[in-house]
């Protein structure tokens, strides 16, 4: 599909990519708006579903809305569009995380080349459940580390003997929130009943524990008395991923989260289903325990399981209704909404 034209059909699109995106905890803590004076989609934090335990510094919130960035440079793509991100753009508005400008390709230049990810976008969906033993292959491992470098991040693929080390930190992590009552509590608060809420995970989404231990899959239930999870054999080796950035600041973050929804379209466009481990970036001591051996002045982001999952489709997390971030001078923040599924 290709567009000379801004009208509601092409809003819908892009806005249908963006609330795609993962975000932590299912929180969706964006806003969405666009500005005729620039043809640019601007993307808002909503703080009011940051979370104050988990992340005090909104470092996940800006990860979370990264992702959305990606999915909507993307869809711009796909239209036929060249998308020019501008991060953070206005210093006195801290808010105002990114603008998305729509221009047109030079005549011997065509969009870019990340438009073949956009039959990805409404595939990609977090797997909670176990994966099978098959090794990813190499060639699709570069690929991804390479989707990382693309967006100025980095992904650090481990050894099997680094590999259950990051997974044995991770397990710290989830063990301590599991004996926070006040960490616990912020994180069933978004577990959300059967049609009650566009946010959060669903209570009937499949959550199930790893029988043997190995995978810290996050419960978040935490201790009783939360409802009880099924437990089930999880892949014997693990395979992930550590994406970090070189620095640690609200850019570096969305950078990291582009970087993460590239990793994670280009796994799903070669058919590898993934699910993210973030509990340890939330304990600043285990955050950077995580760190790669071989740059250990590296910032983690957030650890990266992937692999082959089961043929059944697991039930999707639901999505809001884009919100308007407001008005601007010159501009019209409004975006009908679009289907999504995912955390």
């Amino acid at each position: 599909m290709r567009t000379d034209k801004i009208d509601a059909l092409v809003l819908e699109t892009l806005l249908a990519a963006a609330v795609a995106a993962p975000s932590i905890h299912n929180t969706q803590p964006w806003r969405f708006g666009f500005d005729l004076g620039t043809r640019s989609v601007t993307v808002h934090a909503d703080r009011s579903r940051g979370l104050a335990l988990a992340d005090p510094d909104g470092r996940a919130l800006h990860l979370s809305a990264g992702t959305a960035v990606f999915n909507l440079r993307v869809a711009a793509a796909q239209l036929g569009w060249q998308p020019v991100p501008h991060l953070l753009p206005d210093p006195y508005d801290p808010d105002l995380l990114a603008t998305v400008r729509l221009t047109r390709p030079a005549p011997d230049a065509g969009p870019p080349d990340y438009r073949t990810l956009y039959a990805a976008v409404a595939r990609r969906h977090s797997s909670r459940m176990p994966f099978t033993g098959r090794t990813v292959p190499e060639p699709v491992v570069t690929g991804m580390a390479g989707a990382a470098r693309a967006e100025g991040a980095h992904l650090y693929v481990p050894d099997i003997v680094q590999t259950r080390r990051l997974l044995r930190v991770m397990s710290a992590a989830e063990t301590r929130n599991a004996a926070d009552p006040a960490r616990t509590a912020e994180s069933r608060a978004w577990i959300a009943p059967p049609g009650s809420s566009p946010y959060g995970i669903p209570f009937t989404t499949s959550r199930p524990l790893d029988a043997a231990g190995r995978v810290p899959m996050r419960d978040f239930t935490g201790r009783p008395p939360g409802p009880g999870r099924p437990r089930l054999r999880f892949e014997r080796h693990v395979q992930v991923a550590l994406l970090w950035t070189a620095g640690d600041r609200p850019r570096d973050w969305l950078l990291a989260g582009q970087a993460l929804e590239r990793v994670l379209l280009v796994a799903t466009a070669h058919g590898v289903r993934t699910s993210l481990l973030h509990q340890a970036m939330e304990w600043p001591d285990l955050r950077a325990a995580m760190r790669a051996p071989s740059a250990k002045w590296c910032s983690p982001q957030v650890l990266i399981r992937f692999g082959y999952g089961p043929d059944a489709k697991e039930a999707p997390t639901p999505r809001d209704v884009p919100r308007p971030a407001g008005r601007r001078a010159g501009s019209s923040a409004q975006g009908p909404p679009g289907p999504g599924e995912r955390d």
